[in-house]
């Protein structure tokens, strides 16, 4: 070695050493005194590998490698303002290893230097990128006001004057994130690992300072929130970095029976549920709402960077569903929900392809939107209190002016509100429709449980003792009919139903409602307060007029 070569090696090794750390304690020193276990058979210097005093590349650092030939696949996503391209700069300068196409005892300078074991490129890991970016955060982009300000969740760049920054054109790059002399956190991070400093110093999410998964709770499995659900380098999910690019496992990581967080996992293998496992990759976080291709991902009711214990009476969302997109009772898209119903109509309203009533009815409606319009002849309180201004078998606590959230009826069946220990939501139920309490639809014998639905606002004995309609026990316990048979639980569109034939949402059930036999008619009439007629065939019996 040159005494230049010497004095070479000394200088970058002073100048990272009295940074912070020095390299030659890190596996960038490929040297023979490397400590990891990819080094050089016979070279000694530290620096070479990367520097050279003469004869360097016109690339800055004195650089002594040639340029990776590429091209590279760059990082892309529906929800980049960013425009990154080719690799320029100091990250040109770490594919020139990291891409793997080069031999990392390929310099500028000096002949091959051979590499102990027959290493010659990166070995295949974590460490080598290849050239499909695509699955790493995006470099190589400029980072102005222009996009932190179409982008509204990105930091002020003018505030990036510390650790992290960008070079001189104002790129972020690989060195604004890692500086490859210094592993004092390990990954050559110019931040500590063991919160989300790093993340957060460029990114800022709404909600994320109150959001749940920004909290430290044991157990999990990076100390770096951001780390439990995002990779920075070949991710699973290259889209949006994540851990895995089946997106509800991002979430079921955590979120399983031995898991640290609520059990969702079992709750979705339940007999009706959402089902998140059916749809992979139809889900963009910018996609038209309402939702054109149905499917359901955790990410469609729950924003995982702002959701939190928060609680809210209906029709208010809670903290889970804190910073969700939604569709109003207009149909019109909102950036973030409101109301709890606003996150529902995002797919059970005026998308395509929604299931059917569950029953088939007289009125057949397949959007829940039209359904609780507070426009209606009569509707359950979702958007607004009830139509009817007398419903004397409420129970103490409801009244008229009384309104619901969806999850009053559609929720966990295990859950804390209906007394057990499971998590609260609409993420499986062991009743159909994804009722978290049992309401028979069929013909049987009455019961508190059989309608355990109704009966958590209604007055079993109330209903019994016929004080809102003179028939109630005739129907429900002689002729063991079901609340289902008559009304409707969602409600009967305005465009459909009337005032005086769908009141009480009255809708019936076809199944056991047939028409009138002399006339084929099916009509109820509400004739006034607790007044009304039938004309119909049901339990074996033939209505005309039939008036109470």
């Amino acid at each position: 070695m040159t005494r230049l070569h010497h004095l070479a090696a000394a200088v970058f090794v002073l100048t990272a050493a009295t940074a912070s750390a020095s390299i030659v304690d890190t596996v960038h020193n490929l040297s023979t005194s490397g400590p990891g276990t990819i080094k050089a058979v016979s070279e000694d210097r530290v620096c070479v590998f990367c520097h050279t005093p003469h004869n360097a590349s016109a690339a800055a650092q004195l650089w002594n490698r040639a340029d990776p030939a590429g091209p590279h696949t760059p990082y892309t996503s529906s929800t980049m303002n960013a425009a990154p391209g080719q690799p320029t700069g100091s990250s040109r300068l770490c594919l020139s290893c990291h891409d793997g196409t080069i031999a990392l005892g390929a310099t500028l300078t000096e002949d091959a230097i051979a590499m102990a074991g027959g290493v010659t490129t990166m070995p295949p890991g974590t460490a080598n990128l290849g050239t499909g970016l695509h699955d790493d955060h995006p470099v190589s982009f400029i980072y102005d006001p222009a996009l932190a300000i179409a982008d509204g969740q990105l930091a002020d760049p003018a505030g990036l004057t510390g650790e992290v920054r960008l070079d001189a054109a104002g790129e972020l790059q690989c060195t604004s994130c890692h500086d490859p002399h210094d592993d004092t956190y390990g990954d050559f991070l110019v931040l500590p690992p063991t919160d989300d400093a790093l993340c957060s110093t460029c990114h800022d999410r709404t909600g994320w300072t109150g959001a749940t998964h920004n909290l430290a709770f044991p157990g999990a499995p990076s100390p770096n929130a951001c780390a439990n659900c995002h990779d920075p380098h070949t991710a699973g999910g290259s889209a949006r970095l994540t851990s895995s690019n089946v997106e509800e496992l991002v979430c079921l990581t955590c979120h399983y029976s031995s898991g640290i967080a609520t059990d969702i996992d079992s709750e979705v293998a339940k007999p009706s549920s959402h089902p998140v496992s059916l749809a992979m990759g139809v889900h963009d976080p910018n996609e038209a709402l309402p939702v054109a291709q149905l499917h359901v991902e955790c990410v469609d009711c729950h924003n995982p960077h702002a959701a939190n214990g928060a609680a809210a009476p209906p029709p208010f969302v809670d903290g889970p569903l804190e910073g969700v997109r939604g569709v109003d009772g207009d149909g019109s898209a909102v950036v973030e929900a409101t109301y709890e119903y606003e996150v529902c109509y995002k797919c059970h309203a005026d998308s395509p392809g929604v299931p059917g009533p569950a029953s088939p009815r007289q009125i057949v409606q397949n959007n829940t939107r039209l359904e609780f319009d507070p426009g209606n002849p009569s509707f359950h309180p979702i958007e607004a209190p009830g139509a009817n201004g007398n419903v004397p078998s409420l129970l103490a606590g409801w009244t008229t002016a009384s309104v619901i959230g969806c999850t009053d009826c559609h929720n966990n069946n295990e859950g804390p509100m209906a007394g057990g220990a499971g998590p609260n939501g609409p993420h499986g139920s062991s009743y159909a429709n994804l009722l978290g309490w049992n309401y028979r639809t069929s013909s049987g014998a009455e019961s508190a449980g059989a309608f355990e639905l109704c009966y958590r606002c209604h007055s079993q004995t109330s209903i019994l003792n016929d004080d809102s309609f003179p028939h109630h026990y005739r129907h429900i316990v002689e002729e063991r009919a079901s609340c289902n048979m008559c009304h409707d639980p969602h409600g009967v569109s305005a465009s459909q139903g009337d005032n005086v034939n769908h009141s009480h949402l009255i809708n019936f059930d076809l199944t056991y409602v047939q028409p009138e036999l002399i006339s084929g008619d099916i009509i109820f009439e509400d004739r006034g307060n607790e007044r009304g007629s039938c004309t119909l065939r049901c339990h074996g019996e033939n209505h005309r007029d039939e008036s109470y």
